[in-house]
């Protein structure tokens, strides 16, 4: 590892010195579109306004595709550039947690790769493969990330991919003749899945010590103090799994959901739904604690639950109650 490491900062540093300072702009916009946040704007977007069948395909390989990043991270423990060398300038200040995989590269390969594998058209490919090696390319140039973060995290985010493209027919079939309970048992138990991956994982790497010269160097660089080892994304991603799961399987059983409509109609979806994500996001996240204990975790699982079954079920029912949207009888 030290070798790629190594390599990677002379890459680095070619790189930034050669393209200049002019390239700063576009890459942080490149990287944007990888951000996980990004996704959870997208998302509601593609889901409540475009077309539903996307936007659940999108909701469940975003949350999927971020707990196996997690995972990854602290099964490497690897260092960001500017964390190990005083020669790579950061031009991306706010990341916290380990290298690798890159999570921005693994996101956009899994979620840009699931609508061009929906939409199944050659030029969509193209666009999207392009946005995906910019927002990989952007994460190096801003010395965020090692070339082998990056490549490793485009692997791990096309073999989820694959997977959610090779199974979603045959799981959604094998789901769909379940009842509404057993449906929900099923998303439960998927998302104890979830936390014993991620949490089972942070324990494993709990006593990791974090090199004081990668902790000095972030600081020295401008950027924040890295703080790897925080547990809180396997709850949030098992969370947010469930609450997906239950919200579209409630949904369906009053009828479906379908995106189609006047584009005025979409819009005022999309702003409607986004008022209560804000409001179960910022409202819980007020209210509960964030301290490092089980009763912290669990309510972090509550509240991403919550927002996951608003998304996927509580805001269609309200659009389709107000008559800005229709029932369909699958999504």
């Amino acid at each position: 590892m030290q070798f790629f490491i190594e390599r990677g900062i002379d890459f680095i540093v070619v790189l930034q010195a050669v393209v200049g300072d002019w390239f700063i702009f576009p890459m942080r916009f490149f990287s944007y579109l990888g951000n996980e946040e990004f996704f959870l704007l997208v998302l509601p977007l593609i889901y409540w306004s475009v077309d539903s069948a996307l936007g659940l395909r999108v909701g469940f390989i975003l949350v999927t595709s971020n707990l196996f990043n997690y995972a990854g991270k602290l099964i490497f423990t690897g260092p960001r550039p500017y964390w190990v060398s005083s020669q790579v300038r950061a031009l991306w200040l706010t990341e916290t947690s380990f290298g690798i995989p890159s999570g921005h590269a693994q996101l956009a390969m899994s979620v840009w790769g699931m609508i061009a594998a929906y939409l199944k058209r050659a030029w969509v490919w193209v666009a999207m493969l392009t946005v995906i090696f910019f927002i990989g390319f952007s994460r190096m140039y801003l010395g965020v990330h090692f070339p082998h973060d990056v490549i490793f995290g485009w692997l791990l985010g096309a073999a989820v991919l694959w997977a959610f493209v090779w199974f979603w027919e045959p799981v959604g079939a094998w789901i769909g003749g379940k009842t509404l309970s057993q449906k929900i048992l099923i998303a439960f138990a998927a998302s104890l899945l979830f936390i014993a991956l991620g949490y089972g994982t942070w324990v494993l790497r709990s006593g990791f010590q974090i090199p004081e010269e990668w902790i000095s160097n972030a600081l020295l660089a401008g950027a924040v103090e890295p703080e790897p080892l925080d547990p809180d994304s396997a709850f949030t991603s098992a969370g947010t799994f469930f609450g997906l799961a239950v919200g579209a399987a409630w949904i369906m059983s009053l009828g479906g959901y379908q995106a189609s409509g006047p584009v005025g109609k979409r819009a005022i979806r999309y702003v409607i739904g986004l008022i209560g994500v804000v409001v179960f996001y910022l409202g819980l996240g007020a209210i509960f604690p964030r301290e490092l204990d089980l009763i912290s975790y669990l309510l972090r699982y509550v509240r991403y639950a919550l927002i996951g079954w608003w998304v996927a079920g509580g805001a269609p029912w309200v659009f389709v109650r107000f008559k800005l949207a229709e029932q369909a009888k699958s999504i």
